[in-house]
């Protein structure tokens, strides 16, 4: 009873002040019935992360105050539950109802709480969304080590030969994100030198064109390690081959997922309308549903917004949505899959490139909100928040930046990453980015002159 009667004499205090400061939103007008300052706000919301077992967030006393005087920009749904959590408050009472209904079904106080630990609740089977499967590092060379059993027992291969590499490729698609990327490229690339003699032994077998079918997978896979590892021609050529297995075998996902991975090597060199090329014959090629989705989003998206050809960039989302409202499955898991957090980067990174700083800046904020702390969509989303706010907000920017450095081993920092780090160094004003430079600068290659990696 005392703890809802102090909730209630809060709330007649906000409103007092709203009444009297017409000016004043209900987030500050909440704080100043509180009687706190921003910084004690922020040490509030540091501190129920701390108390949930959570590393600190990434709040700044900016960033609220853009909450609160800014119409146009509120606080993503995690965020949202932190402040209400601090504040003793809902989100109807904050003005912060819009913030968390987009993103979530759930009641007001079921809300997820992600930020900085994976989530252990139970999931139907075929659902992915917060899972977090058994990925030590025995595990890699496990999967490795049975194949290689396997193929012992019938060095010919057969069905089951072909379910193994299937898994496989599962194993590694599904945790992608959880091994340093040189150490997946080499598992990935030994079960394929595994596999190599039986579809030279047996092409006509019955299983044979399954076994085809993997190999293009797996190599897909190094395709996009090797781009991770900043090895764009070593990149294209896996790709390359995984596309011709995918058309060979009539796996057309496959192609269209390794002509789509084509189309994003091509923008990182600036060649933009060979990534426009390579996205449109993915997209021609992509199933309907999910990949369809995928390909516009991810390929043809970014292609055309990078050619500031806008009205079409928006018919490519436009499709994108259509495609997955259309598709029952929803969402799919691991690096070939795709889902929301990955779609609001896609917007985020287009939006950026045609000038719309503050869509960039909500989608990213959200892509990044509904990713566990320290993987790739998280590092990727976060970036792009920094980018979308080095003009306005360089000292935001510059944290996030940090923030990221601080998270993320310099093992598990992706190419993309690093590009998107040295860009936002640039894009600082000088005073926001010297600290940054000297972070980067102390950063070891991610192959070294002689060419092994880190």
């Amino acid at each position: 009873m005392r703890g809802q009667s102090r909730q209630h004499d809060t709330a007649r205090i906000a409103h007092t002040v709203q009444d009297a400061l017409t000016e004043v939103s209900a987030l500050e007008a909440w704080r100043f019935a509180l009687g706190w300052s921003r910084s004690q706000t922020v040490a509030q919301v540091a501190g129920l992360y701390v108390a949930d077992g959570l590393l600190p967030p990434g709040l700044s006393e900016p960033m609220l105050c853009r909450w609160e005087h800014d119409a146009d920009e509120w606080p993503g749904p995690e965020y949202t539950v932190m402040l209400c959590r601090a504040y003793g408050a809902h989100p109807e009472q904050l003005g912060l109802a819009r913030a968390l209904a987009p993103h979530t079904n759930a009641p007001f106080g079921q809300a997820v709480i992600r930020y900085g630990r994976p989530e252990t609740t139970a999931y139907p089977r075929g659902s992915w969304e917060g899972m977090e499967p058994m990925t030590t590092a025995a595990g890699l060379p496990a999967v490795r080590e049975s194949l290689h059993l396997a193929l012992l027992a019938d060095p010919m291969g057969n069905v089951g030969t072909a379910e193994l590499a299937e898994a496989a490729v599962e194993h590694y698609a599904l945790n992608y994100s959880k091994h340093p990327p040189q150490i997946l490229f080499n598992e990935v690339r030994e079960v394929r030198q595994l596999l190599t003699p039986v579809v030279q032994a047996e092409p006509g077998a019955s299983y044979g064109a399954d076994i085809q079918r993997q190999v293009g997978w797996l190599s897909a896979l190094l395709g996009n390690l090797a781009f991770h590892l900043d090895d764009l021609t070593g990149a294209r050529t896996h790709l390359s081959a995984a596309a011709a297995w995918g058309e060979r075998t009539g796996d057309i996902r496959l192609a269209a997922w390794a002509w789509g991975a084509h189309s994003m090597v091509a923008r990182t060199t600036g060649r933009y309308d060979a990534a426009l090329s390579h996205a449109e014959r993915g997209a021609h090629l992509a199933p309907a549903g999910l990949p369809r989705a995928q390909l516009h989003a991810w390929a043809l998206l970014p292609a055309l917004a990078r050619l500031q050809r806008a009205d079409d960039a928006d018919q490519a989302l436009r499709t994108a949505l259509a495609e997955l409202e259309a598709d029952p499955s929803g969402t799919a898991p691991g690096r070939f899959g795709f889902d929301e957090p990955e779609l609001a980067l896609h917007q985020a990174e287009a939006d950026l490139a045609l000038g719309r700083h503050q869509q960039a800046r909500a989608r990213a904020e959200a892509s990044s909100a509904a990713c566990p702390d320290g993987t790739g969509g998280w590092t990727a989303a976060t970036l792009v928040l920094a980018q979308a706010e080095a003009t306005d907000s360089p000292q935001d920017a510059a944290q996030r930046a940090l923030h990221v450095l601080d998270h993320v081993p310099a093992t598990r920092l992706r190419s993309t990453a690093r590009t998107r780090l040295h860009d936002l160094t640039r894009a600082l004003p000088t005073g926001h980015a010297a600290e940054l430079t000297e972070r980067l600068g102390a950063l070891p290659s991610a192959i070294d002159r002689h060419g092994h990696a880190l």
